[in-house]
């Protein structure tokens, strides 16, 4: 958590959590969220959700209960009590922080009428991205694209930096693979245009530095211009799946203590 920006405080048993949650809402700094464990010492997570439910204090509405095996009836009782996502342990990193933004997206534990997030609601969420592909070399944007479209993706190809700019200028993108070295104005010039766009528009698209071979000042040149990840050619589909991931969930990692 605290590697995407977030300030978790840990505890190891439910009377400190409710002692930690109630001096955090009395210093006017509430959770955001609270992970609970449902095999927790003293109450398990379900009873201490009751006691946060019930504490008038307590602004905390985000929870998500965390247990290592399901029973019966669990699903209804998260509803019941307005817990937000019900996942089991062990849980993968990308699953974590996909439940978490999901979590915070969902309207107020006032709301059970909303469906409940678990791994499999998380894992079919997962984005069909509008991508925009910058590549002058017609073979790679052919693997690229094949890649793309296999993953289910829809992708669009610039053939340079300017018609990159022209192509965002005209559509909406969830994310640019964008070739270093192109005609005309290279990535690193495109990428600074985009970013200069991005802080009178108050957005931020994730873009993918895509480079023939690594050259000195490369990685603080694609830092300087506000490249989000790199990835080298030739790109293979599980290459390019990882660094896409790690583009999204760096731009969309929401400042958050747990």
């Amino acid at each position: 958590m605290r590697s995407w920006g977030m300030t978790p405080t840990a505890v190891a048993d439910s009377t400190t959590a409710t002692d930690v949650i109630n001096s955090a809402n009395k210093k006017g700094e509430p959770f955001s969220l609270a992970f609970l464990d449902f095999m927790a010492p003293q109450m398990n997570g379900f009873e201490l959700a009751e006691v946060i439910a019930r504490n008038r204090r307590s602004s905390l509405e985000k929870i998500v209960m965390l247990t290592s095996g399901g029973q019966i009836g669990d699903g209804a009782k998260c509803r019941e009590l307005g817990i937000s996502a019900y996942l089991m342990k062990p849980i993968k990193q990308s699953d974590l922080l996909d439940a978490i933004l999901m979590a915070m997206q969902k309207p107020s534990s006032s709301d059970h009428s909303c469906s409940l997030i678990t791994r499999h609601s998380v894992r079919e969420a997962r984005k069909r991205l509008k991508i925009l592909l910058a590549e002058d070399n017609t073979v790679n944007q052919k693997l690229a694209v094949k890649i793309l479209e296999k993953m289910g993706h829809v992708v669009s190809i610039a053939s340079n930096g300017r018609e990159a700019l022209h192509t965002l200028e005209q559509d909406d993108f969830q994310l640019v693979l964008m070739d270093v070295q192109m005609p005309e104005m290279d990535g690193f010039e495109a990428t600074r245009a985009i970013r200069e766009k991005e802080v009178v528009l108050g957005r931020h698209i994730p873009i993918v530095a895509m480079t023939a071979h690594a050259m000195v000042g490369d990685r603080e040149r694609r830092l300087d211009v506000g490249m989000d990840a790199y990835i080298s050619k030739p790109i293979s589909s599980k290459k390019l799946a990882k660094v896409i991931d790690e583009a999204l969930r760096t731009a969309e990692a929401p400042e958050l203590k747990l």
